[in-house]
């Protein structure tokens, strides 16, 4: 299969969560273009068998491929855990997560060898970062924590509000009682939160957002494969995006976080796929 390099590069989340990996990707590749699919019908993703989701990220993928995406970014956690290594090796362009970055980064930070990890249910319960980290270094102690509130919260925007603080010091306060240096925020709506994150765990304790980090492996990715935007056909829309239900709630959502204005976002029946 030849790729086009000036084609775009496709991203899915359970919902809007994945959203703080679009905005990254924006960031530190803005000559690329990009297909989001938020699968809005069908949150959380938290709650779901592995099965359930690998069946679900397959639909997507192959929903991006027909928009002749270069390269896939599951920019889900859960998805990442319970999907990634199956999906991977299934389809003809390179497909990446958001979980091993950010591991890789929180291994090369941490001090004290303590890592935290917050995320939803079926992320914590799954293991995935322990796996990682230990990979990267046996020595390092995980210590996760589900933090299922937090994408309500985001979600009704309430990202500065007492109400947030008061659940972000209940959750969060076992894991400043294990005394970690390192917390990885490993859920893609909790960046969103990260100044209410940082002010419950002290600055002392290193946060890592895999969103940013995934940003980078993708650039490292497309460099080194060649498939590189050079930039001189970017169209009036770069970026494109879709989701299985709620357009217009995913719409004001999208425009409240990201450096672009959002003008459309389709409605697609993803279980054609």
């Amino acid at each position: 299969m030849t790729i086009d390099k000036e084609a775009p590069i496709g991203v899915f989340d359970s919902g809007v969560g994945g959203l703080t990996v679009a905005r990254e990707i924006m960031r530190n590749l803005p000559s690329e273009k990009i297909v989001y699919f938020g699968d809005t019908a069908r949150v959380p993703y938290g709650s779901k068998s592995r099965e359930t989701i690998i069946r679900y990220s397959r639909q997507i993928i192959r929903f991006l491929l027909e928009q002749h995406v270069k390269a896939i970014v599951v920019a889900c956690n859960t998805a990442s855990a319970f999907a990634l290594e199956t999906v991977k090796h299934e389809f003809p362009v390179p497909v990446i997560g958001v979980i091993d970055a950010g591991a890789q980064v929180a291994a090369a930070e941490t001090k004290n060898k303590r890592v935290g990890v917050i995320g939803t249910e079926g992320t914590i319960g799954s293991g995935i970062h322990e796996t990682v980290l230990h990979r990267l270094d046996p020595e390092i102690r995980v210590l996760g924590k589900a933090c299922p509130l937090f994408v309500p919260l985001v979600e009704e925007g309430w990202l500065h509000d007492p109400l947030t603080t008061e659940v972000a010091a209940r959750y969060l306060r076992e894991l400043k009682d294990q005394d970690i240096d390192t917390l990885i925020l490993g859920c893609t709506h909790y960046p969103l939160l990260r100044s209410t994150i940082g002010q419950v765990m002290g600055e002392h304790v290193r946060l890592v957002n895999p969103a940013y980090e995934t940003a980078l492996e993708l650039k490292a990715l497309l460099t080194d494969s060649g498939m590189l935007s050079g930039g001189a056909a970017q169209e009036e829309f770069p970026y494109r995006f879709f989701v299985s239900d709620l357009a217009d709630k995913f719409k004001s959502f999208a425009n409240s976080i990201l450096p672009y204005d959002v003008e459309m976002t389709q409605k697609i029946d993803i279980e054609k796929y």
